[in-house]
Protein backbone atom coordinates (compact mmCIF):
# COMPACT_ATOMS: atom_id res chain seq x y z
CA UNK A 1 0.00 0.00 0.00
CA UNK A 2 1.50 3.27 -1.33
CA UNK A 3 1.95 5.87 1.74
CA UNK A 4 0.13 9.11 1.49
CA UNK A 5 1.83 12.31 1.53
CA UNK A 6 0.83 14.16 4.88
CA UNK A 7 -1.17 17.69 3.97
CA UNK A 8 1.52 20.56 5.06
CA UNK A 9 -0.79 21.52 7.39
CA UNK A 10 0.31 19.16 10.01
CA UNK A 11 2.36 20.64 12.45
CA UNK A 12 4.51 18.99 15.26
CA UNK A 13 4.98 21.22 18.17
CA UNK A 14 5.48 20.50 22.18
CA UNK A 15 2.67 19.13 24.05
CA UNK A 16 0.78 21.42 26.58
CA UNK A 17 -1.09 20.07 29.81
CA UNK A 18 -4.27 20.78 27.73
CA UNK A 19 -3.09 17.87 25.26
CA UNK A 20 -3.35 15.73 28.34
CA UNK A 21 -6.97 14.01 28.06
CA UNK A 22 -6.27 13.49 24.42
CA UNK A 23 -2.93 11.99 24.50
CA UNK A 24 -4.20 9.81 27.88
CA UNK A 25 -6.54 8.30 24.97
CA UNK A 26 -3.30 7.76 22.45
CA UNK A 27 -1.96 6.47 25.39
CA UNK A 28 -4.84 3.81 26.08
CA UNK A 29 -4.18 3.12 22.42
CA UNK A 30 -1.07 1.66 22.96
CA UNK A 31 -1.30 -0.22 25.88
CA UNK A 32 -4.69 -2.11 23.92
CA UNK A 33 -2.63 -2.63 20.95
CA UNK A 34 0.42 -4.37 22.52
CA UNK A 35 -1.89 -5.88 25.18
CA UNK A 36 -3.62 -7.16 21.67
CA UNK A 37 -0.52 -8.32 20.33
CA UNK A 38 0.53 -10.60 23.53
CA UNK A 39 -2.11 -10.19 26.17
CA UNK A 40 0.12 -12.54 28.52
CA UNK A 41 3.05 -9.88 28.01
CA UNK A 42 1.78 -6.45 28.23
CA UNK A 43 -0.45 -5.02 30.59
CA UNK A 44 -4.57 -4.52 29.78
CA UNK A 45 -6.11 -1.25 29.67
CA UNK A 46 -8.11 -0.17 32.47
CA UNK A 47 -10.94 2.24 32.97
CA UNK A 48 -7.73 4.69 34.78
CA UNK A 49 -5.99 3.95 32.54
CA UNK A 50 -6.42 7.27 30.07
CA UNK A 51 -6.15 9.17 32.97
CA UNK A 52 -2.99 7.86 34.24
CA UNK A 53 -1.25 7.75 31.28
CA UNK A 54 -2.24 11.46 30.79
CA UNK A 55 -1.15 12.20 34.43
CA UNK A 56 2.34 10.21 33.61
CA UNK A 57 2.69 12.49 30.56
CA UNK A 58 2.10 15.93 31.72
CA UNK A 59 4.21 14.95 34.96
CA UNK A 60 7.36 14.77 32.53
CA UNK A 61 6.63 18.31 30.47
CA UNK A 62 8.64 20.38 32.83
CA UNK A 63 11.68 17.76 32.70
CA UNK A 64 14.30 19.52 30.49
CA UNK A 65 15.45 16.04 29.30
CA UNK A 66 12.44 14.98 28.16
CA UNK A 67 11.08 15.14 24.80
CA UNK A 68 6.68 15.61 24.66
CA UNK A 69 5.73 16.36 21.21
CA UNK A 70 2.52 16.06 19.28
CA UNK A 71 0.99 16.48 16.07
CA UNK A 72 -1.72 18.53 14.83
CA UNK A 73 -4.04 19.57 12.17
CA UNK A 74 -6.09 21.94 12.48
CA UNK A 75 -5.99 21.98 16.09
CA UNK A 76 -6.26 18.12 16.60
CA UNK A 77 -4.35 15.96 18.05
CA UNK A 78 -2.76 13.36 15.25
CA UNK A 79 -0.04 11.24 17.66
CA UNK A 80 2.17 12.06 19.86
CA UNK A 81 6.33 11.28 20.90
CA UNK A 82 7.47 10.73 23.94
CA UNK A 83 11.51 10.63 24.35
CA UNK A 84 14.12 10.64 27.26
CA UNK A 85 18.02 11.76 26.90
CA UNK A 86 19.39 8.99 29.07
CA UNK A 87 22.85 8.54 30.41
CA UNK A 88 24.48 5.11 30.43
CA UNK A 89 22.39 2.23 31.44
CA UNK A 90 24.11 -1.07 32.53
CA UNK A 91 20.89 -3.14 32.55
CA UNK A 92 20.89 -2.23 28.83
CA UNK A 93 24.80 -2.29 28.31
CA UNK A 94 24.54 0.74 26.58
CA UNK A 95 26.00 4.56 27.02
CA UNK A 96 24.16 7.62 27.06
CA UNK A 97 21.20 7.83 24.31
CA UNK A 98 18.26 9.61 23.27
CA UNK A 99 15.71 6.73 24.15
CA UNK A 100 12.29 7.18 22.50
CA UNK A 101 9.51 5.56 24.55
CA UNK A 102 6.48 6.18 23.24
CA UNK A 103 5.28 6.82 19.00
CA UNK A 104 1.60 7.04 18.59
CA UNK A 105 -0.43 8.07 15.65
CA UNK A 106 -3.85 7.70 15.73
CA UNK A 107 -5.14 5.04 13.48
CA UNK A 108 -7.25 6.79 11.04
CA UNK A 109 -3.76 8.87 10.38
CA UNK A 110 -1.77 6.29 10.05
CA UNK A 111 0.23 5.37 6.93
CA UNK A 112 0.26 9.22 6.34
CA UNK A 113 3.96 9.88 7.18
CA UNK A 114 2.93 11.38 10.35
CA UNK A 115 4.97 9.06 12.39
CA UNK A 116 7.80 9.80 10.49
CA UNK A 117 7.37 13.26 10.95
CA UNK A 118 7.11 13.08 14.91
CA UNK A 119 9.90 10.13 15.01
CA UNK A 120 12.12 12.77 12.86
CA UNK A 121 11.28 15.40 15.00
CA UNK A 122 11.58 13.55 18.53
CA UNK A 123 15.43 12.70 17.15
CA UNK A 124 16.17 16.27 16.83
CA UNK A 125 14.76 17.19 20.14
CA UNK A 126 17.20 14.92 21.31
CA UNK A 127 19.83 15.52 19.00
CA UNK A 128 20.10 19.45 20.74
CA UNK A 129 20.71 17.44 23.97
CA UNK A 130 23.02 16.17 23.03
CA UNK A 131 22.39 12.52 22.14
CA UNK A 132 24.21 10.78 19.40
CA UNK A 133 22.55 7.52 19.49
CA UNK A 134 18.77 6.80 19.14
CA UNK A 135 17.45 3.59 20.78
CA UNK A 136 13.76 2.55 20.68
CA UNK A 137 11.61 -0.79 21.34
CA UNK A 138 8.55 -2.29 19.89
CA UNK A 139 6.83 -4.98 20.15
CA UNK A 140 7.57 -8.04 17.94
CA UNK A 141 4.74 -8.48 16.56
CA UNK A 142 4.35 -4.80 15.52
CA UNK A 143 5.43 -5.61 11.90
CA UNK A 144 4.10 -1.95 11.14
CA UNK A 145 6.01 -0.19 13.22
CA UNK A 146 9.34 -2.18 12.48
CA UNK A 147 9.04 -1.59 9.07
CA UNK A 148 8.94 2.31 9.89
CA UNK A 149 11.14 1.90 12.26
CA UNK A 150 13.63 0.29 9.86
CA UNK A 151 13.11 2.19 6.90
CA UNK A 152 14.34 5.65 9.38
CA UNK A 153 17.86 3.78 9.36
CA UNK A 154 17.13 1.77 13.31
CA UNK A 155 18.39 -1.52 13.11
CA UNK A 156 17.94 -4.55 15.39
CA UNK A 157 20.18 -4.81 18.45
CA UNK A 158 18.12 -6.49 21.19
CA UNK A 159 15.62 -9.34 21.85
CA UNK A 160 13.16 -9.74 24.73
CA UNK A 161 12.22 -13.27 25.27
CA UNK A 162 9.20 -13.94 27.70
CA UNK A 163 8.17 -17.00 29.19
CA UNK A 164 5.82 -17.95 32.14
CA UNK A 165 6.81 -19.97 35.20
CA UNK A 166 4.05 -21.96 34.82
CA UNK A 167 5.24 -23.08 31.28
CA UNK A 168 7.32 -25.76 31.06
CA UNK A 169 10.79 -25.61 29.27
Amino acid sequence: MATKPVEHAVKIRPATSGDMEILGGFGTLLVALHHELDARRFIEAAKSTPARYGQFLESQLARPEVIVIVAEEDDALLGYAYAVSEGFDYMSLRGPAGVIHDLFVDPARRREGVGKMLLEAAMAGLQSLGAERFVLSTAYRNDIARSLFAAMGFRPTMVEMTREADEAG
